[in-house]
């Protein structure tokens, strides 16, 4: 029996073998060799990273540090690779005496784990275990003001830039809403801002508060053109810096502001109305209770709540979005599916009016920043790094996927605060745009 290559021998600890091609650097190729597509592991470094990190976090981490990579396809948009090997990147156990045999050709080496790449956002656990002395035990609570700050540092204060170029002038990271077939991706970002001004039920002299408002895209379309006094709060100083000077160039900042804050340290209360866009993903699903609970103090009798968010498919299975999510994208983000959210909510004290599934729009919108990274793919790379370009390619292509096989979808759920069974909610809703 001849000695198995490299390839070979990674191609059969995935179930079913790769439907892509992949080759190493000794030469050696194995899965399906006729694909257009394909992964090539360049060294040593490379192949411990997948060996010791099974599944989509050590190919990750091969590919980010320059130690995989991946063919046919622009890393700006791996969507057709990626599109391949969906659920096929779990390792299938070798039995004691293969894995014997894989460590007495590949050597012992391969299977000591190097150090992950700059990109990756340590684990808590590690992070405790490596500063104990000065971080203890508290790194190791989730969602605490001081690691929800860290984390939205982590992936949102890359470079306001660098999301210019992947975004476009909206400036809008959460999925948008396409009116139709023909509609740009700015245009669908205005339709989603516009829907949620409707839905809200919007008005002039009415108080908005967004929460987790990003780059303040909200909070200027509902001032703009509704006549609303909103206000933002986000964790990340980047993004408020951008959305203050964005709201003083339109000439909004008698009615419009954009507070570099935690959500929990919202003082104002009496708010017409409250926008939740893409901020339950961080919050973490046992502390939807509190949330909820928190915004529905901070609103009037009768006032309304839209919260929109990616959900997981079931509520089976609520929590960690996945290793390779978490370390390089949303730290200690979590996902739960849409019933765990209207129920926390509703034990809260809400009332659900209304309720949509906007999946198969988020996939449309990954396609367009893909396209958009992609398009301006040298700017992007010399604004951060090449890892960096990479990881942001990679999770949105990874992500489109997830969405059109129904694995993560993305809701609208719109609440009223409800008192005594009082509402001037309508008994039926219209959320068509009014004509004038």
């Amino acid at each position: 029996m001849s000695k198995r290559g490299i390839a070979e021998i990674i191609d059969g600890f995935f179930d079913g073998g790769l439907p892509i091609k992949l080759s190493a650097y000794d030469g050696s190729v194995a899965g399906d060799t006729t694909s257009s597509y394909g992964m090539r592991i360049l060294n040593k470094r490379g192949l411990a990273y997948i060996l010791t990190a099974s599944g989509d976090l050590g190919l990750a981490r091969a590919y980010v540090s320059g130690d995989l990579e991946i063919e046919g396809t622009h890393p700006g948009d791996p969507y057709p690779l990626l599109k391949l090997i969906v659920g096929s990147t779990d390792f299938a156990r070798p039995s004691v005496t293969e894995l014997a045999s894989i460590v007495q050709t590949l050597g012992i080496g391969s299977f000591v784990p190097p150090k992950p790449p700059a990109h990756e956002h340590l684990p808590a656990w590690r992070t405790a275990v490596e500063g104990i002395r000065s971080a203890g035990l508290k790194a190791l609570k989730r969602h605490t003001h001081e690691r929800d700050a860290e984390a939205i540092h982590h992936h949102y204060d890359v470079s306001n830039t660098f999301y210019e170029y992947v975004l476009g002038p909206s400036m809008a990271y959460t999925c948008a809403v396409f009116p139709s077939d023909e509609a740009t991706l700015e245009e669908a970002q205005a339709e989603k801002f516009d829907l949620i001004c409707r839905k809200l039920g919007l008005k002039a002299g009415d108080r908005l508060l967004d929460v987790g408002c990003g780059w303040g895209s909200m909070v200027r379309h509902a001032a703009k053109h509704y006549g609303v006094k909103a206000l933002g709060v986000t964790l990340s100083r980047e993004q408020a810096d951008w959305a203050g000077e964005a709201i003083k160039r339109d000439g909004l900042d008698d009615i419009a502001e954009v507070r570099f804050s935690d959500y929990r340290d919202v003082v104002e209360k009496d708010f017409d109305a409250i926008s939740s866009i893409g901020m339950t993903e961080h919050i973490g699903v046992a502390n939807y209770p509190s949330y909820f609970g928190f915004l529905r103090g901070l609103l009037k009798d009768d006032g309304r709540l839209l919260n929109h968010t990616i959900t997981r498919n079931d509520n089976t299975n609520n929590g960690p979005a996945g290793a390779f999510i978490d370390r390089y994208v949303f730290p200690d983000g979590e996902l739960a599916g849409s019933g765990t959210i209207v129920a926390a909510a509703e034990d809260a004290g809400f009332e659900l009016q209304h309720h949509e599934n906007f999946r198969r729009h988020y996939a449309r919108t990954l396609t367009g920043w893909n396209k958009n990274l992609v398009d301006n793919w040298d700017a992007c790379v010399a604004e951060t790094d090449l890892g960096t370009a990479k990881v942001w390619g990679l999770y949105m292509a990874g992500s489109r996927v997830g969405f059109e096989h129904n694995e993560i979808q993305l809701h609208h759920t719109l609440f009223t605060k409800t008192v005594d069974g009082r509402t001037s909610y309508p008994m039926r809703h219209d959320f068509r745009p009014v004509e004038l």
